[in-house]
């Protein structure tokens, strides 16, 4: 943390969060408005917890008028599901869990082989529970400064009736106006905070003292190199022959399927520290941190496509 840095820091207005802030809870309130089986995305990562404490400004704890939807595949970081069940129990939210697992039980999901990651998988899940609960409106948590398809993404992005998204047949949303009709079969996912950048994100989480799973700010943990990426050593993804185990200071960008997330070095233990960190970053968050992105420059594109968050 240099001098230049830090005066950078002392200097970084936040005034505008406050708008920010301001859109996202009039969209969290227009949805309940406007839809009558909306439910909100949470992981328990900081993009649905900054939701989560807009949701609790705009409603009141106790109060938040649809259901929170974790779409689970089984190889998830502890520490951010129990994080997710102690916060939605704190706020007395309704917290609905489906699981990649009970989809291959189903025969629904079928893995290419047992090591291959469920990330991608999550759409036949989500999918599922959308037609179990018969949900109109997906509020999520994505930005569109995390990758070039969420870019292309409108606040409100119409899926067709078989859950897929066409970027073509978006809506214009000019002054701020949604188009909400739907035919059957058909639905919106809703994105609140896809105006704020990662770096909003760490500021509105410093400003607003927001708790966070551990992970997110600096650990010792064992990793292995892998083309650029720090890949965490756990029983799923065990190190490579030849491969050196070593351990770093790290901390997550993001959390997701431990088998396509990757921290990044790092010794940021409060969100001050982080956003410092971030001011000085040349590499998106999921660039940096997602093995499932390396695929192809289309990966997350095709996914969304395919009903993917």
């Amino acid at each position: 943390m240099n001098a230049t840095t830090k005066n950078e820091l002392h200097h970084l207005s936040n005034t505008h969060l406050d708008a920010l802030e301001e859109e996202t809870i009039f969209i969290l309130r227009e949805v309940a408005a406007a839809f009558e089986r909306p439910t909100l995305l949470f992981s328990g990562g900081k993009d649905s917890l900054v939701m989560l404490k807009c949701a609790e400004k705009a409603f009141g704890a106790g109060r938040i008028p649809y259901p929170l939807l974790m779409i689970d595949t089984g190889h998830n970081f502890k520490e951010v599901t129990d994080f997710r069940d102690s916060r939605a129990k704190e706020l007395g939210a309704e917290l609905i869990v489906r699981s990649v697992e009970d989809s291959m039980k189903k025969g629904t999901v079928r893995l290419a082989h047992p090591g291959e990651s469920r990330n991608v998988h999550q759409s036949v899940t989500l999918l599922e529970a959308i037609e179990e609960f018969r949900f109109d409106a997906l509020i999520g948590g994505a930005r569109r400064d995390e990758e070039k398809a969420r870019a292309k993404e409108r606040i409100f992005s119409h899926r067709d009736s078989f859950g897929q998204w066409q970027p073509k047949a978006q809506r214009p949303e000019l002054w701020t106006l949604f188009n909400h009709k739907l035919q059957p079969g058909e639905h919106f996912r809703v994105f609140p905070i896809s105006n704020w950048t990662e770096l909003d994100v760490w500021q509105y989480i410093a400003r607003e003292n927001i708790a966070l799973p551990s992970i997110y700010y600096t650990h010792k943990r064992e990793v292995v190199d892998r083309r650029g990426l720090l890949v965490p050593v756990t029983e799923l993804t065990p190190p490579k022959d030849g491969e050196k185990v070593v351990i770093r200071d790290v901390r997550f960008r993001t959390v997701g399927d431990i088998t396509c997330t990757c921290p990044v070095e790092s010794d940021a233990a409060t969100p001050e520290q982080i956003v410092i960190e971030t001011l000085a970053a040349d590499v998106s968050e999921r660039g940096a941190t997602r093995m499932d992105d390396k695929t192809s420059e289309a990966s997350m594109e095709k996914r969304k496509k395919d009903g993917y968050f």
